[in-house]
């Protein structure tokens, strides 16, 4: 190796600058997208599309040979910097030769042809042409070429030209909206001429290819006023817009009235709302909800029915700061996602249905967690699964906001808030691992929590607790037996207990309890208590017997 000292300073720096906008380093990628500039003409009827890619591309490490992804579609040209330059297409990429490119260069790739999946085209129940972007996990590579995974975030532009009777919704801020000239037809043979507009957005913070999307249809927009003033990483407030079917303007904004406020609850709990605006959508999305950045779409036959409910809002809405702004690198972390969404949607409804609504919550999913055969069989932090639709599970979700509720209890809410607060601001706009959360939490509370996530989130199964006491009234001691089953190996947790006394007065004690088969706690009392109640607060993720 030539120019050790050199070459090693360069990487240090490339490797530092591109881990702040969520790439990758050298080591896993020789390339990093950093812009998309994406053109699309979508058709009057059918699927068939016409697109041309400016992807402009940072070299990371050695490497001859730019691969994206992209399947289905036909490449006609790509150009290199400008230049017509050879590229290679296979079944599931398209390969470029960038041998002679600098550290930072350009790739258009012109291509088209007839979409099946990622972008959703079809007509809604009233007949009308319609497309929404649908990537989650990998399927952006299905009509856009790009490095398809959640480790590579870029920044992206949009322009569509589309029949002027459908509204064009895009990640970030509205650029140009402009109707084109509408063709002269002067003896009326070809029939009523189409209208087409152009519409250009913009969205200037790093994301990952699964979030970049447009909607094409004939939707009604309904202001959601001004929100989250002083919470947003944009200057000013920020500005929230409902999206729906000509016939569901009814329903607006119904449970969509509440989106300033869970905006700013999680503002003011996490840091700044990270996006230009935030829009939501009715869409033909496969799930409930979708997180896209900035857009979140969500499923149509909610609207048909009775609405979205506030969960689910604050659900998709926590994704922009978890999951879209900090995007897990692999995506056997995907809990850094969807756990972190289901337990912040969680205590929005703790903070605006009041405490009752965020222990029935958490009480309601233990009751699943604890009965669930891929929960007993598989860890949160699943590496192994190579099916990315598999990892939509109740470990991914449910068990990993249990594993949060669970971890605000081991080291409070001080740690705990703090923690999460310093892990937003070191990987905003960029990505993380697991290992980078639990290094914030252990900074805040300053002690190692290793044993805690090793236990919690890569190992599979749940805490099966079986209770006793005694009390012993020569010593005036409560003894607590604490036996732990033999289908998981011990946890060490901390268990709360109501203890009632003989006056009838309740005080809650907290047991430490070790990674063992059986312990026994001693807690001192004056006298034999009347009742005790395990886990009066729901703390701990287990299943409780009294003995």
């Amino acid at each position: 190796m030539k120019t050790v000292r050199l070459v090693l300073g360069a990487v240090f720096l490339a490797q530092t600058a591109w881990a702040q906008q969520g790439a990758p380093t050298p080591t896993s990628r020789p390339f990093h997208v950093v812009n998309y500039d994406l053109s699309l003409e979508l058709p009057e009827t059918g699927k068939t599309i016409a697109g041309n890619a400016v992807l402009t591309v940072q070299r990371m490490g050695p490497g001859d040979t730019l691969r994206l992804d992209l399947l289905d579609l036909t490449v006609s040209r790509v150009q290199l910097d400008g230049k017509d330059v050879r590229f290679v297409r296979d079944s599931s990429s398209l390969r470029v030769a960038v041998a002679g490119a600098t550290s930072r260069f350009t790739v258009a790739v012109q291509y088209g042809g007839a979409v099946t999946d990622g972008l959703i085209i079809g007509t809604d129940s009233a007949g009308r042409w319609m497309a929404f972007g649908d990537n989650w996990p990998n399927r952006a590579r299905r009509w856009i070429p790009s490095i398809d995974h959640p480790s590579d975030k870029a920044t992206v532009s949009w322009t569509v030209k589309a029949p002027s009777d459908r509204r064009v919704i895009a990640n970030g801020s509205l650029v140009e909206e402009t109707p084109l000239p509408t063709p002269r037809d002067p003896d009326g043979s070809a029939g009523r001429p189409v209208s087409w507009t152009v519409t250009r957005w913009r969205e200037s913070r790093p994301i990952a290819a699964y979030l970049m999307v447009i909607a094409a249809a004939p939707l009604v927009r309904f202001e959601l006023g001004t929100t989250a003033c002083g919470v947003a990483e944009f200057p000013g407030c920020v500005p929230q817009q409902l999206y729906v079917a000509p016939e569901q303007r009814h329903m607006a904004p119904g449970e969509f009235a509440r989106a300033g406020d869970i905006v700013e609850y999680f503002g003011r709990l996490v840091g700044p709302f990270p996006y230009e605006k935030l829009s939501h959508l009715q869409s033909s999305t496969r799930f409930g909800g979708m997180e896209n950045a900035s857009a979140i779409f969500y499923d149509d036959k909610i609207f048909r029915r009775k609405g979205a409910d506030a969960g689910l809002i604050a659900h998709e809405t926590a994704h922009q700061w978890f999951g879209d702004a900090v995007t897990e690198r692999e995506w056997g972390h995907l809990w850094l996602s969807e756990g972190f969404a289901t337990y912040f949607s969680a205590l929005y409804l703790g903070h605006a249905f009041g405490d009752s609504a965020l222990v029935g919550h958490l009480r309601r999913d233990r009751e699943g967690l604890v009965k669930s055969a891929n929960v007993a069989s598989r860890p949160v932090i699943d590496t192994l699964q190579t099916n990315l639709m598999a990892l939509l599970n109740d470990n991914s979700y449910q068990k990993g906001g249990w594993v949060l509720h669970m971890l605000r209890q081991e080291v409070g809410d001080s740690a705990f808030f703090g923690g999460i607060r310093d892990y937003w601001a070191a990987h905003k706009h960029a990505t993380a691992l697991t290992d980078d959360l639990r290094a914030a939490v252990e900074k805040r509370a300053g002690r190692d929590l290793r044993w805690f996530f090793d236990q919690w989130l890569r190992r599979p199964g749940v805490a099966e607790l079986a209770t006793s006491w005694r009390y012993d009234t020569t010593k005036h001691e409560l003894h607590v037996v604490v036996e732990q089953g033999s289908r998981f190996a011990p946890y060490r947790l901390k268990l709360p207990v109501a203890i009632t006394d003989a006056a009838g007065a309740t005080r809650t004690q907290v047991l430490e309890i070790g990674a063992q088969s059986r312990a026994e706690v001693v807690v001192p009392m004056r006298s034999a208590p009347r009742a005790l109640t395990v886990d009066p607060g729901v703390a701990v993720l287990a299943t409780f017997t009294a003995k």
